[in-house]
């Protein structure tokens, strides 16, 4: 609920504080006193138009900010739209913000934070329904009335199981058509996946051949450069010749004098042993090198085969992936994809047996869903005729329009006809009202006056309280063009409507300002020559005479008529 109001140089609004209490708020006050301005105020603030007609003369900016606590009853959507944004602070307050420059900037806040204007709007319709001489009105946005009655009809488990089914159906028909389209080019495709199979299987590749392959090819394109240079190295080693002795011998010579230093200075046994591991090493290199000679192939048919493959490898990683395992893993999902559409017909056949089940079983649950909010439709419009009936509508009229669209893909009634179906149903719902005898029955948004309006949408939300979640209503004039008889009737009913929401009632009549259970009183003052308003918690005799003054003027009468309002509304 709206606990805190903060507003700053808006039109003819210096400066406004104001705290609420829950339940019924009741604003009273003199013709431009600013009563509407306050709730201009809140709408600027729940995301409507707002330009610098609305500053006060002589600011540079106008400031409005608010303080909610957000009860459980709307706390999930609310904490979902502030995470989505990374705004959540704290799970019970909510703090919105508007301000608008003089340059034509309007800067919007939701914890202090700069958002998007269209983000206050959406929070804010969680938060407050505002009613009266504005369009912001919650009840002729259609898309809402299905909601309200489900609400109103309780179909929670009804709505439960139609939705899980219509998921399941939905889920089935995507796979269907995902099937039915690969059938349709099931023959281009089978060609082609068979040749990329048989094309990659071919080839038998093995992971790293190809970097075997590169080093064999290097090997055999240098197989005379490379016989020759070991060739040279093991003549070094151990062939030599008498001008330039191999590299052995000399090392035989220095073993050979390290044996006979060692018999001198046994003290040296390490350096023997060093030239000893050195001639062994120069023998084992002389060794390899031999072999490595031997090995040495002389072999262009061998090159040209290696040549081929290594073309054959790189013609099938152009095109089917970088490397050895991607070409691999390209043929096993070919495969994937060919057994697929070789089964393609068994399942989807399977499918459409499935698709048919679970469209019957969702026109079941949808009759089911659709009786229970027929039968509450009609109680819903027997409860409002009631309600307008005391608001001085007697003639007004209530109802429900169902429209089912016709859809060959659709649901199957019982008289043989196919219905489009969504996840709520397969219909749309709208509430329709006929306000006089002989207009005939049209939607709420067509209804043109505004006190009809007022008094339409209070016995629609009087009637609705349980199943409306919003937390606090906003009544603007809702007492156009009523007289006091019914304007006691609309102060219980708000009052009633209090026990559920908090409601805030700008009130020209003292009969509805009594049931308030906290009453400002809105005036103008002249300060420095310029107008202000000012806006105080009534209590007392401060309220008495507020009253007695809405009855035509303070006397013994009117202050006993203010007595009995008072005590009316009390008990």
């Amino acid at each position: 609920m709206l606990t805190e109001l903060h507003i700053e140089n808006f039109a003819i609004i210096d400066r406004l504080e104001l705290s609420f209490v829950s339940g019924l708020i009741t604003f009273t006050g003199e013709t431009g006193a600013g009563k509407s301005i306050i709730i201009d105020a809140v709408e600027t603030l729940l995301g409507s138009r707002a330009d610098v007609t609305m500053i006060r003369a002589g600011a540079e900016r106008a400031n409005v900010e608010a303080i909610f606590h957000i009860p459980e009853t709307v706390r999930g959507p609310v904490h979902a739209v502030l995470e989505r944004e990374e705004l959540l602070d704290t799970p019970d307050t909510l703090t919105l913000g508007r301000e608008i420059r003089r340059s034509g900037r309007s800067v919007a806040r939701v914890n202090g934070r700069s958002v998007s204007v269209n983000l206050l709007g959406e929070l804010g319709a969680y938060l407050v329904d505002l009613h009266g001489q504005s369009e912001h009105l919650s009840l002729l946005i259609v898309r809402q009335h299905l909601g309200l009655l489900d609400r109103f009809a309780d179909v929670t488990n009804e709505q439960a199981a139609y939705g899980q089914t219509y998921h399941q159906l939905q889920a089935v028909r995507r796979e269907l058509a995902e099937l039915r389209q690969a059938e349709g080019e099931a023959a281009r495709r089978l060609d082609t996946l068979t040749y990329q199979i048989n094309e990659i299987e071919a080839a038998q590749l093995h992971p790293g051949e190809d970097d075997d392959l590169k080093a064999e090819r290097t090997r055999l394109a240098n197989a005379e450069g490379l016989a020759s240079l070991a060739q040279e190295a093991v003549k070094a080693l151990d062939e030599g010749d008498p001008e330039s002795p191999a590299a052995s011998d000399l090392i035989g010579q220095a073993v050979h004098a390290s044996n006979a230093l060692l018999r001198l200075d046994p003290t040296q046994s390490a350096l023997i042993e060093q030239a000893q591991l050195l001639s062994e090493s120069l023998a084992d290199l002389a060794h390899n090198l031999r072999a490595y000679l031997e090995g040495i192939e002389f072999n262009p048919k061998r090159l040209d085969q290696v040549e081929e493959r290594l073309n054959l490898i790189q013609n099938l990683k152009r095109k089917y992936g970088k490397d050895i395992p991607a070409v691999l893993a390209f043929a096993e999902d070919a495969r994937r994809q060919l057994d697929a559409i070789t089964h393609a017909g068994e399942r989807i056949a399977e499918l459409e047996g499935e698709e048919s089940r679970l469209l019957d079983q969702l026109g079941r649950e949808g009759l089911a869903l659709s009786k229970k909010r027929h039968t509450a439709a009609e109680k819903l419009a027997t409860t409002v005729e009631t309600e307008l009936d005391n608001l001085n509508m007697e003639a007004a009229r209530f109802q429900v329009e169902f429209i089912q669209k016709p859809d060959p893909n659709g649901v199957l009634l019982g008289d043989g006809q196919r219905v489009a179906f969504d996840s709520h149903g397969f219909e749309h719902i709208e509430f329709l009202v006929a306000p006089n005898p002989g207009e005939g029955f049209k939607p709420l948004v067509k209804i043109a006056s505004g006190g009809e309006t007022s008094r339409l949408m209070l016995a629609i939300k009087n009637t609705l309280a349980r199943a409306d979640q919003v937390p606090t209503l906003i009544f603007d004039e809702i007492d156009q063009g009523i007289g006091g008889r019914v304007g006691t009737v609309v102060g219980r009913k708000l009052w009633e409507l209090a026990r559920q929401h908090q409601v805030l009632c700008v009130t020209h009549l003292p009969q509805l300002a009594a049931f308030g259970e906290q009453h400002l009183r809105v005036q103008k003052a002249i300060q420095d020559g310029r107008t202000l308003t000012q806006v105080e918690n009534l209590q007392g005799e401060d309220r008495l005479l507020e009253l007695a003054q809405m009855m035509g003027g303070v006397s013994e009468g009117t202050r006993r008529s203010a007595q009995e309002l008072l005590a009316l509304a009390k008990s």
